[in-house]
């Protein structure tokens, strides 16, 4: 049930057509991994923690420098020298004190993967590099969970959504592409246009409200400040999700 204060922290969202108290209590209930509390975990976090998900487990192993506060907006100037994961609790909690927040700081791999995301609702990519991102997806395919990338680029951001044996994923789109580890460009606003976006695509799938970025990859160019959508195929080849895809037709 939901408390008296819940009702009306919530209220504006729960008039929303379709959402109401029933939505509200699937988010109470839900557990969502989020990968990353910088630039796109940051907003993630913020609005998931707003719309009340009922516990917010976020993975990141690094330090809070000055150079990441243009965009990563849960560190503040004097969270330098902290474990981001730390300073996204504290900011977290204090938002949104109802709710759970699990801080770890590890580094994501193939050995505590499975472990870190545990029996979590759905895993929110907000990572800046592409083998993690593989990763996290393999991952979300084998525990048949949704999968919300986002990434970002200066001006340029991209997001879906992917849901194992319905859709196409990560892997379908970007073919095992390996880009050369560098620094990426980033306008501060880019991460929170995507970012909301994600923790949008994550809040329709919980309540089952909307229509999810499935085979769809949504692009955001904030430099000419249009959206446009390109259809994502699946790979009957995909290394990734072609097993779950059979699992899932010889069920039908």
């Amino acid at each position: 049930m939901l408390t008296p204060e819940e009702r009306t922290r919530y209220n504006r969202q729960m008039l929303i057509y379709g959402f109401g108290e029933e939505g509200q209590l699937k988010l109470k209930n839900s557990t969502i991994f989020i990968a990353g509390a910088g630039g796109l975990g940051s907003p993630v976090a913020y609005y998931l923690a707003a719309a009340g998900i009922g516990t917010i487990r976020i993975v990141d192993c690094d330090i809070v420098e000055l150079s990441n506060l243009n965009r990563q907006i849960l560190h503040f100037t004097d969270n330098i020298g902290q474990r981001k994961v730390d300073s996204a609790k504290d900011k977290l909690s204090r938002l949104n004190p109802d709710i759970t927040i699990e801080a770890i700081c590890e580094n994501i791999t193939e050995d505590n993967i499975a472990g870190l995301i545990g029996e979590a609702d759905g895993i929110v990519d907000a990572m800046d590099n592409l083998p993690v991102r593989y990763l996290l997806n393999h991952t979300a395919i084998r525990k048949g969970i949704p999968f919300f990338h986002g990434a970002v680029n200066g001006y340029e951001g991209r997001v879906m959504t992917v849901i194992p044996g319905k859709s196409a994923c990560l892997n379908c789109l970007y073919h095992g592409a390996r880009p050369p580890q560098e620094k990426i460009p980033v306008l501060g606003a880019t991460p929170g246009v995507v970012g909301s976006l994600q923790a949008t695509e994550v809040i329709k799938y919980l309540t089952g409200t909307g229509d999810l970025l499935l085979d769809r990859l949504l692009c955001y160019d904030g430099y000419s400040m249009r959206f446009s959508e390109l259809t994502v195929h699946r790979n009957p080849a995909c290394e990734h999700c072609v097993n779950q895809r059979q699992v899932i037709d010889n069920e039908r």
